[in-house]
């Protein structure tokens, strides 16, 4: 039984030494438990740091280790994209290298999917510990908001740490689209997963490469790639705003007649061309976000590029 864990990494220098020790550990302890193999896949995503150095001396003293190495920046969608598809093993589990997901879960996931029928078994943060509040509220603002829009089942507090079963990871990869967003696509394509809780674990090292503006722009990857939500409201905005618009065309008529033709409602009517043309600007903005999807997915551009792996350092 081989165990795949993929680990995407982005200048995580300080981290790495201190998740290879724990992970290790961990290996060993279920090497004996379950009798499992294991092999280390980190993707490096166009670090500026060592990480990569570091990556190569790991894969020098351990042969379990594995590497992927992009030719620039792609993101963390395209990290775990690498990673799933080089992938070897009968299970395979994903974890960030920064231990916010700690590897002694590991045996326990393991657990669930071998002897309690489930495909996948996948994490969640039961708090927000070291979490700005506003970031907190918006996030779960958030989860609320995509299940109601769309058919992901995502959980509140969802981590992308999860042990799945090769069926589940195959499934996963049938699915070729370029704007990718891995929680959506876990809870799109269903199969039976086991919700394991845990408190939020700080960083061990580094900080995080995740700021308010980007949380928010993935935010709008995973409704607008998961939903169509959007535009049936942008097309309800319409419609409400040419009823209200024709009402007051009504109003305006019957004022008119009745107490003559004021010229005292200028400001009102200056308010209310801006709040149609903000209305418009709105609908558009929506409407153009799904064409520029639409317009990168034609495009069939690769989701990543690599630069190097470990087998060019063994040639």
């Amino acid at each position: 039984m081989l165990l795949s864990i993929i680990v995407p990494c982005y200048n995580e220098q300080e981290s790495l030494p201190l998740f290879y020790k724990e992970i290790t550990r961990v290996a060993k302890e279920m090497k004996q438990s379950h009798g499992a193999e294991f092999e280390f896949i980190f993707v490096d995503d166009g670090s500026k740091d060592d990480t990569l150095a570091i990556v190569r001396q790991l894969h020098r003293q351990d042969d379990r280790v594995r590497y992927i190495s992009f030719s620039r920046n792609f993101g963390k969608e395209a990290g775990i994209l690498a990673g799933l598809q080089a992938a070897k093993g009968d299970y395979v589990a994903m974890m960030d290298a920064d231990l916010q997901d700690p590897p002694a879960l590991l045996p326990q996931m393991l657990d669930a999917v071998l002897n309690e029928g489930y495909d996948c078994a996948a994490t969640r943060r039961t708090n927000r510990k070291g979490e700005p509040p506003i970031r907190s509220f918006f996030a779960r603002m958030f989860y609320k908001l995509i299940n109601k829009m769309s058919d992901a089942d995502i959980v509140d507090g969802a981590r992308d740490y999860r042990l799945m079963r090769r069926r589940m990871v195959d499934a996963i990869l049938s699915m070729p689209e370029y704007n990718r967003f891995s929680k959506g696509i876990f809870g799109w394509v269903g199969f039976k997963t086991k919700w394991l809780e845990y408190v939020n674990v700080e960083r061990v090292a580094g900080e995080t490469k995740w700021n308010f503006w980007k949380l928010f722009l993935y935010s709008l990857e995973g409704i607008i790639g998961f939903s169509t939500a959007p535009l049936a409201i942008a097309s309800l905005m319409g419609m409400f705003f040419c009823l209200l618009a024709f009402i007051m065309i009504i109003v305006i008529i019957v004022r008119t007649l009745l107490f003559g033709d004021p010229t005292s409602g200028w400001p009102s009517m200056v308010c209310i061309i801006f709040l149609c043309s903000g209305v418009q600007l709105f609908c558009m903005g929506v409407l153009g976000q799904y064409l520029a999807k639409t317009y990168l997915e034609t495009k069939h551009r690769p989701v990543y590029i690599t630069r190097e792996t470990e087998e060019d350092l063994d040639g």
